[in-house]
């Protein structure tokens, strides 16, 4: 609730985007283009790895969220 006021007071808000990929160096380039594209406030970054297996191969899937601020239009 606190942040929640301190956004809107000072005229931001929050924003997530969010990054899904199969290979660690894929997620690392999607993010790096995000944010050179995208000059931001960065709030928070989450990262997480989940591994399953399919038949007899694994499969990885690399994932992050970033919590952003963004000025209102």
């Amino acid at each position: 609730m606190t942040l929640f006021l301190y956004l809107l007071f000072y005229d931001y808000f929050m924003k997530v985007k969010l990054f899904d990929c199969e290979d660690e160096t894929d997620l690392e380039e999607d993010i790096n283009a995000f944010l050179q594209n995208n000059p931001v406030k960065i709030i928070d970054i989450k990262y997480q790895v989940a591994m399953g297996i399919f038949s007899e191969e694994q499969v990885y899937c690399f994932s992050a969220m970033i919590l952003y601020e963004d000025r209102k239009k």
